[in-house]
Protein backbone atom coordinates (compact mmCIF):
# COMPACT_ATOMS: atom_id res chain seq x y z
CA UNK A 1 0.00 0.00 0.00
CA UNK A 2 1.02 3.31 -0.78
CA UNK A 3 2.67 4.55 2.70
CA UNK A 4 1.08 8.52 1.53
CA UNK A 5 -2.10 7.36 0.88
CA UNK A 6 -2.51 4.92 4.21
CA UNK A 7 -5.17 6.19 6.43
CA UNK A 8 -2.66 4.44 9.33
CA UNK A 9 0.14 6.47 8.66
CA UNK A 10 2.45 3.67 8.34
CA UNK A 11 5.43 5.22 7.32
CA UNK A 12 9.26 4.13 8.16
CA UNK A 13 10.13 5.62 11.38
CA UNK A 14 13.57 5.54 10.82
CA UNK A 15 14.31 7.22 7.64
CA UNK A 16 11.91 10.13 9.18
CA UNK A 17 13.98 10.26 12.53
CA UNK A 18 17.22 10.03 10.31
CA UNK A 19 15.66 13.34 8.21
CA UNK A 20 14.97 15.01 11.60
CA UNK A 21 18.94 14.61 12.38
CA UNK A 22 20.03 16.04 8.85
CA UNK A 23 18.08 18.59 9.25
CA UNK A 24 19.20 19.61 12.78
CA UNK A 25 22.95 19.49 12.25
CA UNK A 26 22.43 21.44 8.49
CA UNK A 27 20.01 24.06 10.82
CA UNK A 28 23.19 24.36 12.93
CA UNK A 29 25.76 24.92 10.13
CA UNK A 30 23.67 27.99 8.97
CA UNK A 31 22.75 29.16 12.69
CA UNK A 32 26.53 29.18 13.84
CA UNK A 33 27.92 30.53 10.27
CA UNK A 34 29.17 27.56 8.70
CA UNK A 35 27.00 27.76 5.60
CA UNK A 36 25.88 31.40 4.67
CA UNK A 37 23.48 32.99 1.81
CA UNK A 38 24.36 32.38 -1.46
CA UNK A 39 26.60 29.22 -0.40
CA UNK A 40 25.93 25.73 -2.10
CA UNK A 41 25.21 22.42 -0.29
CA UNK A 42 27.35 19.22 -1.07
CA UNK A 43 25.40 17.21 -3.68
CA UNK A 44 22.44 14.56 -2.42
CA UNK A 45 24.99 12.01 -2.61
CA UNK A 46 27.61 13.56 -0.52
CA UNK A 47 25.78 14.26 2.09
CA UNK A 48 24.62 10.94 1.76
CA UNK A 49 27.73 9.65 2.19
CA UNK A 50 28.88 11.94 4.80
CA UNK A 51 25.90 11.14 7.39
CA UNK A 52 25.75 7.52 6.34
CA UNK A 53 22.13 7.22 4.93
CA UNK A 54 20.73 7.39 1.56
CA UNK A 55 20.11 9.81 -0.72
CA UNK A 56 15.87 9.40 0.08
CA UNK A 57 16.70 10.44 3.23
CA UNK A 58 18.51 13.30 2.44
CA UNK A 59 16.35 14.94 0.03
CA UNK A 60 13.35 14.47 2.66
CA UNK A 61 15.54 16.56 4.73
CA UNK A 62 16.47 19.08 1.94
CA UNK A 63 12.54 19.65 1.55
CA UNK A 64 12.04 20.37 4.74
CA UNK A 65 14.79 23.20 4.98
CA UNK A 66 13.14 24.61 1.57
CA UNK A 67 9.37 23.92 2.96
CA UNK A 68 10.90 27.06 5.68
CA UNK A 69 12.49 29.28 3.19
CA UNK A 70 16.21 27.89 4.53
CA UNK A 71 17.42 26.58 1.51
CA UNK A 72 16.66 26.89 -2.50
CA UNK A 73 16.40 23.35 -4.30
CA UNK A 74 16.69 23.71 -8.45
CA UNK A 75 16.48 21.46 -10.69
CA UNK A 76 19.64 20.13 -12.29
CA UNK A 77 21.62 22.79 -9.85
CA UNK A 78 23.01 22.77 -6.67
CA UNK A 79 20.71 23.40 -3.32
CA UNK A 80 21.74 27.20 -2.22
CA UNK A 81 21.42 28.34 1.06
CA UNK A 82 18.88 31.60 1.42
CA UNK A 83 18.65 34.66 2.89
CA UNK A 84 15.81 34.61 5.42
CA UNK A 85 12.93 36.53 3.92
CA UNK A 86 8.82 36.75 5.15
CA UNK A 87 7.92 34.35 2.35
CA UNK A 88 7.51 31.45 4.26
CA UNK A 89 6.00 33.33 7.23
CA UNK A 90 3.69 35.14 5.39
CA UNK A 91 2.52 31.59 4.00
CA UNK A 92 1.79 30.56 7.15
CA UNK A 93 0.13 33.52 7.96
CA UNK A 94 -2.31 33.62 4.78
CA UNK A 95 -3.09 29.57 5.61
CA UNK A 96 -3.71 30.55 9.26
CA UNK A 97 -6.15 33.66 8.26
CA UNK A 98 -7.69 31.99 5.45
CA UNK A 99 -10.80 33.98 3.38
CA UNK A 100 -12.69 35.05 6.26
CA UNK A 101 -13.07 38.82 7.54
CA UNK A 102 -12.54 37.84 10.82
CA UNK A 103 -8.97 36.69 10.01
CA UNK A 104 -8.34 39.74 8.26
CA UNK A 105 -9.75 41.50 11.23
CA UNK A 106 -7.53 39.85 13.51
CA UNK A 107 -4.23 41.10 10.90
CA UNK A 108 -5.19 44.51 11.18
CA UNK A 109 -5.10 44.28 15.67
CA UNK A 110 -1.73 42.26 14.99
CA UNK A 111 -0.61 45.80 12.58
CA UNK A 112 -2.03 47.91 15.68
CA UNK A 113 -0.14 46.20 18.34
CA UNK A 114 2.93 46.37 17.35
CA UNK A 115 3.40 49.19 14.29
CA UNK A 116 3.20 52.47 16.93
CA UNK A 117 6.39 50.81 18.64
CA UNK A 118 7.84 50.20 15.08
CA UNK A 119 7.01 53.86 14.89
CA UNK A 120 9.17 54.19 18.19
CA UNK A 121 12.09 52.41 17.48
CA UNK A 122 12.64 53.75 14.18
CA UNK A 123 12.51 57.48 15.12
CA UNK A 124 14.96 56.54 17.69
CA UNK A 125 17.00 54.20 15.30
CA UNK A 126 16.61 55.84 11.62
CA UNK A 127 19.78 57.16 10.24
CA UNK A 128 19.80 59.98 7.42
CA UNK A 129 19.69 57.81 4.70
CA UNK A 130 16.91 56.41 5.58
CA UNK A 131 14.88 59.25 6.56
CA UNK A 132 15.49 60.71 2.93
CA UNK A 133 14.06 57.30 1.62
CA UNK A 134 11.08 57.58 3.90
CA UNK A 135 10.35 61.12 2.95
CA UNK A 136 10.51 59.60 -0.52
CA UNK A 137 8.10 57.28 0.15
CA UNK A 138 6.00 59.93 1.98
CA UNK A 139 5.89 61.59 -1.57
CA UNK A 140 4.91 58.82 -3.29
CA UNK A 141 1.93 59.00 -1.36
CA UNK A 142 1.20 61.99 -2.12
CA UNK A 143 1.23 61.45 -5.34
CA UNK A 144 -1.15 58.77 -5.59
CA UNK A 145 -3.44 60.40 -4.01
CA UNK A 146 -6.63 59.50 -6.16
CA UNK A 147 -5.15 56.33 -7.35
CA UNK A 148 -6.00 53.16 -5.21
CA UNK A 149 -3.62 50.73 -6.38
CA UNK A 150 -0.38 52.97 -6.66
CA UNK A 151 -1.61 54.85 -3.27
CA UNK A 152 -2.07 51.22 -1.66
CA UNK A 153 1.76 49.81 -3.22
CA UNK A 154 2.79 53.31 -1.38
CA UNK A 155 1.58 52.89 1.73
CA UNK A 156 2.61 49.24 1.97
CA UNK A 157 6.26 50.55 1.54
CA UNK A 158 6.00 53.31 3.86
CA UNK A 159 5.16 50.87 6.53
CA UNK A 160 7.79 48.02 5.55
CA UNK A 161 10.49 50.81 5.20
CA UNK A 162 9.56 52.09 8.93
CA UNK A 163 10.16 48.35 10.08
CA UNK A 164 13.69 48.15 8.62
CA UNK A 165 14.49 51.50 10.58
CA UNK A 166 13.36 49.98 13.48
CA UNK A 167 17.10 48.31 13.02
CA UNK A 168 14.83 45.04 14.07
CA UNK A 169 15.54 42.01 12.04
CA UNK A 170 12.58 39.90 13.27
CA UNK A 171 10.30 43.12 13.33
CA UNK A 172 11.25 43.47 9.51
CA UNK A 173 10.17 39.91 9.03
CA UNK A 174 7.03 40.10 11.03
CA UNK A 175 5.95 43.51 9.21
CA UNK A 176 6.62 42.20 5.86
CA UNK A 177 4.82 38.80 6.36
CA UNK A 178 1.68 40.85 6.74
CA UNK A 179 1.84 42.75 3.65
CA UNK A 180 -0.28 40.32 1.69
CA UNK A 181 -2.90 40.77 4.40
CA UNK A 182 -2.64 44.29 4.48
CA UNK A 183 -2.81 44.88 1.00
CA UNK A 184 -5.98 42.78 1.08
CA UNK A 185 -7.77 45.18 3.78
CA UNK A 186 -6.56 47.99 2.08
CA UNK A 187 -8.06 47.08 -1.38
CA UNK A 188 -11.63 46.23 1.05
CA UNK A 189 -11.17 49.51 2.53
CA UNK A 190 -10.71 51.28 -0.24
CA UNK A 191 -13.61 49.25 -2.51
CA UNK A 192 -16.30 50.54 -0.64
CA UNK A 193 -16.79 53.94 -0.69
CA UNK A 194 -15.49 56.24 -3.20
CA UNK A 195 -12.76 58.96 -1.51
CA UNK A 196 -13.01 62.20 -1.83
CA UNK A 197 -10.13 64.88 -2.07
CA UNK A 198 -10.63 65.51 1.96
CA UNK A 199 -10.14 62.21 2.86
CA UNK A 200 -7.02 61.41 0.84
CA UNK A 201 -5.21 64.51 2.42
CA UNK A 202 -6.69 63.43 5.96
CA UNK A 203 -4.90 60.32 5.02
CA UNK A 204 -1.47 61.69 3.87
CA UNK A 205 -1.83 63.82 7.10
CA UNK A 206 -1.39 61.23 9.17
CA UNK A 207 1.65 59.52 7.48
CA UNK A 208 3.28 63.00 7.32
CA UNK A 209 2.85 62.99 11.38
CA UNK A 210 4.75 60.09 11.26
CA UNK A 211 7.43 61.03 9.32
CA UNK A 212 7.84 64.56 10.88
CA UNK A 213 8.44 62.67 14.34
CA UNK A 214 10.36 60.03 13.19
CA UNK A 215 13.00 62.61 11.15
CA UNK A 216 12.58 64.98 14.54
CA UNK A 217 14.08 61.75 16.16
CA UNK A 218 11.15 61.65 18.59
CA UNK A 219 10.29 58.51 19.42
CA UNK A 220 7.01 59.50 21.91
CA UNK A 221 5.22 61.33 19.38
CA UNK A 222 6.04 59.04 16.51
CA UNK A 223 4.52 56.52 19.07
CA UNK A 224 1.60 58.65 19.34
CA UNK A 225 1.67 59.36 15.43
CA UNK A 226 1.27 55.77 14.97
CA UNK A 227 -1.37 55.17 17.09
CA UNK A 228 -3.60 57.81 16.11
CA UNK A 229 -3.35 56.77 12.57
CA UNK A 230 -4.88 53.53 13.51
CA UNK A 231 -7.23 55.00 15.59
CA UNK A 232 -8.97 57.76 13.01
CA UNK A 233 -8.92 54.15 10.58
CA UNK A 234 -10.87 52.35 13.59
CA UNK A 235 -14.70 53.23 12.42
CA UNK A 236 -13.86 52.14 9.02
CA UNK A 237 -12.14 49.08 9.59
CA UNK A 238 -15.12 47.86 12.16
CA UNK A 239 -18.09 48.66 9.45
CA UNK A 240 -15.47 46.85 7.21
CA UNK A 241 -15.70 43.85 9.31
CA UNK A 242 -18.92 44.05 11.31
CA UNK A 243 -19.81 40.70 9.97
CA UNK A 244 -17.55 39.26 11.84
CA UNK A 245 -18.89 39.83 15.30
CA UNK A 246 -20.60 37.29 17.36
CA UNK A 247 -24.27 37.97 16.92
CA UNK A 248 -25.97 38.01 20.52
CA UNK A 249 -27.83 34.72 20.10
CA UNK A 250 -31.56 34.11 21.34
CA UNK A 251 -33.12 31.27 23.48
CA UNK A 252 -33.12 29.62 26.48
CA UNK A 253 -30.01 30.20 28.79
CA UNK A 254 -27.13 27.96 29.94
CA UNK A 255 -27.57 26.84 33.51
Amino acid sequence: MDAFHDPIGATLLAPVKLADGIVAQLSDALLDGRLGPGEALPSEARLAERFGVSKQVVREALHQLAAVGVVEIGQGRATRVRTPDAAPLARILRFAVGRSREGLAEAVELRRIIEPQVARLAAERADEAGIVRLRAIAARLAAAMGDVEAWIEADLDFHDHLAALSGNRLVRLQVASLRPLTHEVMALLNSRTPRDAADWKATLKRHTRVVTAVAGRDPVAAERAMARHFETAEAAIAALFAETQPSKKTGRKHR
